[in-house]
Protein backbone atom coordinates (compact mmCIF):
# COMPACT_ATOMS: atom_id res chain seq x y z
CA UNK A 1 0.00 0.00 0.00
CA UNK A 2 1.60 3.30 -1.23
CA UNK A 3 1.41 5.93 2.06
CA UNK A 4 0.01 8.88 0.67
CA UNK A 5 0.30 12.36 2.35
CA UNK A 6 -1.14 15.80 1.66
CA UNK A 7 0.63 18.99 2.89
CA UNK A 8 -1.99 21.91 2.17
CA UNK A 9 -0.49 25.73 3.70
CA UNK A 10 -0.40 28.77 1.71
CA UNK A 11 3.61 29.12 2.88
CA UNK A 12 5.55 27.54 -0.24
CA UNK A 13 8.70 27.52 1.97
CA UNK A 14 6.49 25.00 4.41
CA UNK A 15 5.27 22.77 1.58
CA UNK A 16 8.72 22.14 0.03
CA UNK A 17 10.17 21.38 3.48
CA UNK A 18 7.18 18.38 3.89
CA UNK A 19 7.68 17.42 0.55
CA UNK A 20 11.18 16.78 0.62
CA UNK A 21 11.15 15.67 4.22
CA UNK A 22 8.48 12.99 4.05
CA UNK A 23 9.33 12.12 0.17
CA UNK A 24 13.19 11.12 1.04
CA UNK A 25 11.52 9.12 3.68
CA UNK A 26 9.78 7.30 0.82
CA UNK A 27 6.16 8.73 1.24
CA UNK A 28 4.31 9.97 -1.49
CA UNK A 29 3.71 13.50 -0.96
CA UNK A 30 1.32 16.29 -2.92
CA UNK A 31 1.39 19.67 -1.31
CA UNK A 32 -1.22 22.53 -2.44
CA UNK A 33 -1.70 26.07 -1.26
CA UNK A 34 -5.73 26.45 -1.15
CA UNK A 35 -8.09 24.88 0.25
CA UNK A 36 -9.70 24.27 -2.97
CA UNK A 37 -7.22 22.52 -4.91
CA UNK A 38 -6.86 19.95 -1.91
CA UNK A 39 -10.75 19.10 -2.46
CA UNK A 40 -9.94 18.75 -6.01
CA UNK A 41 -7.45 16.31 -4.93
CA UNK A 42 -9.05 14.80 -2.64
CA UNK A 43 -12.06 13.79 -4.63
CA UNK A 44 -10.17 12.01 -7.07
CA UNK A 45 -7.73 10.10 -5.14
CA UNK A 46 -7.19 8.04 -1.68
CA UNK A 47 -4.84 10.59 0.81
CA UNK A 48 -4.16 8.90 4.07
CA UNK A 49 -2.84 11.44 5.80
CA UNK A 50 -3.58 15.27 5.55
CA UNK A 51 -1.97 18.08 7.32
CA UNK A 52 -3.67 21.61 7.05
CA UNK A 53 -2.99 25.11 7.42
CA UNK A 54 -5.69 26.56 9.26
CA UNK A 55 -5.06 30.08 7.96
CA UNK A 56 -5.76 29.50 4.57
CA UNK A 57 -7.11 32.63 1.77
CA UNK A 58 -10.48 31.47 0.68
CA UNK A 59 -12.03 28.80 2.71
CA UNK A 60 -9.72 28.12 6.29
CA UNK A 61 -8.47 25.07 7.28
CA UNK A 62 -11.41 24.78 10.28
CA UNK A 63 -13.75 24.52 7.15
CA UNK A 64 -11.69 22.70 5.25
CA UNK A 65 -11.39 20.03 7.68
CA UNK A 66 -15.07 19.89 8.09
CA UNK A 67 -15.10 18.89 4.19
CA UNK A 68 -12.74 16.54 3.80
CA UNK A 69 -14.49 14.65 6.34
CA UNK A 70 -17.47 14.10 4.71
CA UNK A 71 -15.82 13.41 1.57
CA UNK A 72 -12.93 11.22 3.34
CA UNK A 73 -14.15 10.07 7.26
CA UNK A 74 -10.97 7.60 7.51
CA UNK A 75 -8.51 10.11 6.64
CA UNK A 76 -6.24 11.16 9.48
CA UNK A 77 -6.06 15.28 9.37
CA UNK A 78 -3.34 17.66 11.07
CA UNK A 79 -4.06 20.54 11.87
CA UNK A 80 -0.79 23.08 11.56
CA UNK A 81 -0.64 26.71 12.33
CA UNK A 82 2.20 29.29 13.93
CA UNK A 83 0.15 30.64 16.48
CA UNK A 84 -2.67 28.72 18.58
CA UNK A 85 -4.96 29.30 21.37
CA UNK A 86 -7.14 27.08 23.51
CA UNK A 87 -10.24 28.41 21.49
CA UNK A 88 -8.35 27.42 18.24
CA UNK A 89 -7.65 23.75 19.90
CA UNK A 90 -11.43 22.87 20.82
CA UNK A 91 -12.52 23.99 17.41
CA UNK A 92 -9.97 21.77 15.99
CA UNK A 93 -11.49 19.11 17.64
CA UNK A 94 -15.32 19.70 17.22
CA UNK A 95 -14.35 20.35 12.90
CA UNK A 96 -12.74 16.80 13.02
CA UNK A 97 -9.13 17.28 12.85
CA UNK A 98 -7.23 14.22 14.99
CA UNK A 99 -4.39 16.25 16.32
CA UNK A 100 -2.96 19.93 16.28
CA UNK A 101 0.63 21.22 16.01
CA UNK A 102 2.18 24.43 16.09
CA UNK A 103 4.67 25.83 14.15
CA UNK A 104 7.99 25.32 14.26
CA UNK A 105 7.52 21.63 14.52
CA UNK A 106 10.18 19.66 15.28
CA UNK A 107 10.97 16.80 12.78
CA UNK A 108 10.44 13.62 14.89
CA UNK A 109 7.17 14.85 16.58
CA UNK A 110 5.98 14.68 12.57
CA UNK A 111 7.51 11.50 12.02
CA UNK A 112 5.93 10.49 15.00
CA UNK A 113 2.52 11.39 13.63
CA UNK A 114 2.67 9.88 10.47
CA UNK A 115 4.21 6.88 11.21
CA UNK A 116 1.45 6.64 13.86
CA UNK A 117 -1.59 7.89 11.80
CA UNK A 118 -0.42 4.98 8.91
CA UNK A 119 -0.19 2.15 11.97
CA UNK A 120 -4.14 3.21 13.23
CA UNK A 121 -5.27 3.34 9.55
CA UNK A 122 -3.58 -0.62 9.42
CA UNK A 123 -5.29 -1.69 12.53
CA UNK A 124 -8.41 -0.09 11.52
CA UNK A 125 -8.23 -2.13 8.19
CA UNK A 126 -7.49 -5.14 10.09
CA UNK A 127 -9.83 -4.86 12.89
CA UNK A 128 -12.48 -3.81 11.05
CA UNK A 129 -12.27 -4.79 7.28
CA UNK A 130 -13.02 -1.15 6.82
CA UNK A 131 -11.90 0.14 3.11
CA UNK A 132 -10.23 3.94 3.54
CA UNK A 133 -13.56 5.81 2.19
CA UNK A 134 -16.35 3.75 4.06
CA UNK A 135 -17.64 5.44 6.79
CA UNK A 136 -16.00 5.51 10.08
CA UNK A 137 -18.83 4.59 12.52
CA UNK A 138 -16.84 6.03 15.49
CA UNK A 139 -13.83 4.80 14.93
CA UNK A 140 -11.05 7.60 14.37
CA UNK A 141 -10.34 7.88 18.01
CA UNK A 142 -9.20 4.33 18.38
Amino acid sequence: MEKKILIVDDDEAVRNLFEEIFGDAGYAVRSVESATDALDILTHDTIDVIFLDLKLFGMNGIELCRQIRMLKPLSIIYAITGWATLFDIEECREAGFDDYFTKPIKLDTLFKAVEDAFEKLRRWSKRYGVAKDEGHGGLRDG
